[in-house]
């Protein structure tokens, strides 16, 4: 195995191990209640259905007409742009200090409504594509919902444990995040060259601040669930797109601008999330 193969599967550990600590340590912190409370709000949850799976396919389409993408990379684009329910969103809410409760209940319904949106959607968008949602499913059921189950269960039974452990899982979450983030540039960078002069990372860049702008606009009027709307919104699941691509296409470059999607993603909301924290603590203090 070369270099460039042990980095991406250090990669890959990494995004298992950051999905599992995190949705496992925000089932620590919150109950059942906390969770369902927000999306008891139905304007707000309609709202987010709108952004994830309405607007970010539109506004992927778009950017891939408007700037002419080269088909693969088009390709990419869209299969990002369908894939909604991203675990990262638990960390970017954390660090931008948006409410943690809609984070969490809101990415379990965009997971959960995903799997069976992409098989619905993607023949209609792209001819000849075909979707095996057991596939998405299984990957999203024991890498998140299992572990957020069992952090619930445990702040349920045995509260004491869950604070105890807690901090422990949420130092793991982020040094696994960190890892993500160095290891899959690292693994992928000269993949990424390739992308130049093709507009892809552009695309990328655009498709990125529009979701963030969308659900910025649509988030309601608390701070904490627009927040986490532009975020969740822009955030998208690119490991569910992954597989897609992996099912259907043949071309490397598909999975290349998934790639750049997320690692533009990445470079783009983690600033942005502690500046929206920065925000807020400077309001708070002028108040």
């Amino acid at each position: 195995m070369g270099l460039t193969e042990l980095v991406i599967a250090g990669a890959n550990i990494s995004v298992v191990i950051f999905v599992v600590s995190s949705t496992l340590g925000v089932g620590l912190r919150l109950t059942v209640d906390e969770i369902q409370r927000p999306l008891r709000n139905g304007r707000l949850v309609a709202l987010s259905l709108l952004c994830n799976f309405l607007l970010a396919p539109f506004v992927a389409l778009a950017i891939a007409t408007v700037m002419r993408l080269d088909e693969p990379l088009r390709v990419g684009l869209l299969l990002c742009g369908v894939a909604a329910g991203a675990p990262f969103l638990l960390k970017l809410a954390e660090f931008a200090e948006g409410s943690m409760a809609f984070a969490v209940g809101l990415m379990v319904l965009l997971m959960v409504i995903t799997v069976g949106y992409m098989p619905l959607v993607l023949p209609r968008l792209l001819a000849g594509v075909s979707v095996d949602p057991g596939k998405i499913a299984r990957s999203l059921i024991v890498l998140m919902l299992i572990p957020l189950a069992v952090g619930l269960t445990v702040r349920a039974r045995f509260e004491s444990v869950a604070v105890r452990v807690s901090p422990s899982i949420g130092r793991l979450s982020s040094l696994s995040m960190i890892l993500v983030v160095a290891l899959t540039t690292a693994g992928y960078f000269t993949s990424v060259v390739t992308v130049f002069g093709t507009f892809g990372i552009l695309a990328a860049i655009v498709f990125t601040a529009l979701c963030v702008g969308g659900g910025w606009l649509l988030g309601g009027p608390h701070r904490d669930t627009r927040v986490v709307l532009a975020l969740g919104t822009a955030q998208r699941n690119t490991a569910a797109a992954l597989v897609v691509a992996a099912q259907n296409f043949s071309d490397p470059r598909v999975t290349v601008m998934i790639t750049v999607v997320m690692i533009v993603s990445f470079a783009m909301l983690v600033p942005l999330s502690r500046a929206l924290s920065g925000q807020r603590r400077t309001a708070q203090r002028a108040a």
